[in-house]
């Protein structure tokens, strides 16, 4: 298992070239630039700016820079919050989202896998149908409606929950809830269609003719083997809620990662453009490989070499 661990990330590191690259690209050939204003700078002002950052070079030699400060682990310095380093706002805002996106995770497996599974041992029933309702409510309703319709009733009308800033425990709750939202009714809908195929497997009605309690038939047979199809959606959900949401971020005006990257897009800041890109690849190659070694886990038939004994 170290062997694969090790070859993995191995194989992390030109993937993250690759990003790096079409990133680097793709922001030099958008229009405009970090310091377009709308009441244009002076051109000896602006002629010393991009001395400064290097801007004024070939596009070439730019990324050359760039690849060299990278390698040496340096993300550059930003370009709209001057003074400060594009890592230092990393380790500064990556904690938040990776706290409310871990909340967010817990709320959508536990309740998606709880759900599902009730939805799928009773299928057909007005429970599964009430379910059913819900979870494509959830999947269809946007992110920033549920965001403003539970603060509008939770926060403001109910007094409840605190609506914005990230100042303790009670102001987790709402954008948690929020961004769980579609994940949890996504995970409810895979794991009820796994639980109902896998229900109707030969060994389940065999463990039910041997006496196994109703409990032990769906912990041990059913949710365990219905997990294998549900557990390979964990990989980008997971990297997707620890690296934050952007629209979740800004409706509670959360200090994430989300509402950096936001910013940086918009002021064309390249140096945090990259260096969140980067984070949320590094975030997606983590969730894979640990979605991998929990399918090994879960079915011992698989190896983490990928063949089957």
């Amino acid at each position: 298992m170290i062997r694969y661990v090790l070859l993995r990330i191995a194989g992390a590191v030109p993937v993250l070239l690759v990003v790096a690259t079409a990133t680097f690209a793709l922001l030099r050939f958008l229009p405009g630039g970090p310091f377009d204003r709308e009441k244009a700078l002076p051109p000896e002002i602006l002629r010393n700016i991009e001395a400064r950052y290097a801007l004024d070079r070939p596009l070439p030699e730019q990324y050359a820079l760039y690849l060299g400060d990278l390698l040496r682990g340096d993300l550059g310095p930003s370009y709209r919050y001057v003074g400060r380093d594009v890592a230092t706002i990393i380790a500064e805002a990556l904690p938040v989202s990776i706290q409310l996106g871990g909340v967010a995770f817990v709320i959508a497996v536990l309740g998606g896998v709880s759900l599902g599974l009730a939805a799928g041992m009773r299928a057909g029933t007005p429970l599964d149908r009430v379910l059913g309702a819900l979870s494509v409510l959830g999947v269809s309703l946007p992110s920033f409606v549920l965001g403003a319709g539970l603060m509008l009733i939770v926060g403001l009308h109910l007094g409840w929950l605190p609506v914005a800033l990230w100042e303790g425990p009670a102001h987790v709750v709402l954008p948690a809830l929020t961004l769980a939202a579609l994940p949890l009714a996504y995970v409810t809908q895979l794991t009820r269609s796994s639980v109902i195929e896998v229900a109707r497997q030969d060994f389940v009605r065999t463990a039910r003719a041997k006496g196994v309690p109703e409990r032990g038939v769906r912990v041990r047979h059913v949710l365990r083997n219905a997990l294998l199809a549900v557990v390979t959606y964990f990989g980008p959900l997971l990297a997707t809620l620890l690296t934050g949401s952007f629209v979740v971020e800004k409706i509670f005006a959360i200090p994430g990662l989300g509402g950096f990257f936001v910013s940086a897009v918009t002021s064309r800041d390249y140096p945090l453009v990259l260096g969140v890109t980067l984070v949320y690849a590094l975030g997606i190659v983590a969730a894979n490989l640990l979605v991998d070694l929990a399918y090994a886990r879960l079915d011992p038939r698989i190896r983490v070499t990928g063949e089957r004994r």
